[in-house]
């Protein structure tokens, strides 16, 4: 139970934590255009990471 916990955890993290980065940086366009697309691709980088995460534990 505990190894399937962890094996959740370990790809739902970055991928939850990427969507908030990606939704910030898109949301920061407006105020500075560049760093809110840097912001925005640091989010994204961090969901596709998590994605392979969890694809490759199931």
């Amino acid at each position: 139970m505990i190894q399937q916990i962890k094996r959740t955890k370990e790809g739902a993290i970055p991928t939850a934590l990427g969507t908030v980065v990606t939704g910030l940086g898109i949301g920061m366009r407006s105020v500075n255009p560049a760093l809110g697309w840097g912001i925005a691709g640091f989010g994204l980088a961090h969901v596709l990471l998590g994605a392979i995460d969890l694809v490759e534990h199931q």
